[in-house]
């Protein structure tokens, strides 16, 4: 079995900071892309950010140059730094990650529980 597990949601003001971890455990062969997404309530779910394994990064306009995904690669962990945090932002964010175990060929797209970010004004 494959896990995600994400951790360091909460309820900030607007203009903190928050920092979110997912670690991937279980038979993991590989890990190609990880990323976030976000849902707020009434709407679709939207990509936040993606990383490759080879540390190539992807942002949502709305959120270039106040949030930063990263990874660690030994830890099968990526991370989300979000500063500047603004009530939009509020909503439950989502770990995704493309992976391979080791009973199966192809990629397969993980998803963790989400976890509630709350930025109030």
């Amino acid at each position: 079995q494959v896990q995600l597990v994400e951790s360091g949601g909460g309820l900030v003001q607007a203009g903190g900071p928050l920092r979110l971890s997912c670690a991937a455990s279980g038979s993991i062969f590989n890990i190609n892309t990880m990323g976030w997404y976000r849902q707020a309530p009434g709407k679709q779910r939207e990509l936040v950010a993606t990383i490759t394994s080879g540390g190539r990064t992807n942002y949502a306009d709305s959120v270039k140059g106040r949030f930063s995904i990263s990874r660690d690669n030994a830890k099968n962990t990526v991370y989300l730094q979000m500063n500047s945090l603004k009530p939009e932002d509020t909503a439950v964010y989502y770990c995704n990650a493309d992976i391979v175990d080791t009973y199966r060929y192809a990629y397969r797209a993980y998803w963790g529980q989400g976890t509630q970010v709350t930025v109030s004004s």
